[in-house]
This record gives structure tokens, sequence and C-alpha cells, in this order.
């Protein structure tokens, strides 16, 4: 399901107009949880959306409407309930120790493979 999951982000972040390095820094943080364990059936739609979410605002320059539109994706996409993600968009974001910003070198593998598949 990890590999779908990710298709899905890359997939409604272009929907979305995000830039790869956005969907890449949301692959990075989908992965920290996974190697954390924090991952099960019950939260991984969460996980991704919520991983998104914050690659989407700390890397872009949102308004208040593209921000509400990037939920209203994710919550048709992923099918949770908004409420859930906003909720979850601050658990995956102390999952994460609040470290949001990321090394080049965390991005670049990502972002490289996603500029040429495109």
């Amino acid at each position: 399901p990890i590999p779908s999951l990710k298709r899905e982000m890359r997939n409604l972040s272009e929907e979305c107009d995000l830039e790869p390095v956005t969907v890449s820094m949301a692959y990075v943080y989908f992965e920290k949880l996974v190697l954390q364990g924090k991952l099960n059936k019950q939260n991984r739609k969460l996980c991704a959306g919520a991983c998104v979410l914050l690659a989407a605002k700390i890397s872009s320059d949102l308004r208040k409407h593209e921000v509400k539109h990037l939920i209203d994706k994710l919550e048709e996409r992923f099918r949770f309930n908004r409420r859930d993600l906003i909720g979850f968009e601050f658990t995956v974001l102390v999952a994460l120790e609040l470290a949001l910003y990321l090394p080049e070198n965390q991005v670049l593998p990502h972002y490289r493979r996603l500029t040429q598949q495109s």
C-alpha cells in the first residue's frame, strides 16, 4: 500500500499544482513516519494526507482558499473527514519533532525521480 499511497500523493499534488519539491518533502515526511513505525492500516491515509498538507504549507506560498482547496482534494481522494485530517496534522508534526525544514540530501533523490518521471 505504501507505493500506491505515494502515487496518490503525487497525483493529488499535480492536480493542485504543487511543485515537485513539495511532493518530495511530503514523501520524506511520510517515510520518516514509516521508519518510526507510526503507520497502521487505520491511519496510513491520514498520515499521507497530513504529510502533503504540511509540505504544502511549509514549501508553498499558499493562500487561504488554496489551502481549503487542497484540504477538499485530500478529503475527496483519501476519503477521510477534514476534522480528522486537521487533528492528525498536529500528531504528524509532533512525530516529526517539528522538523519540517529538511536537508537537501533528503529531498533531492525524490525530487530527481519526480522530475524525470514527468
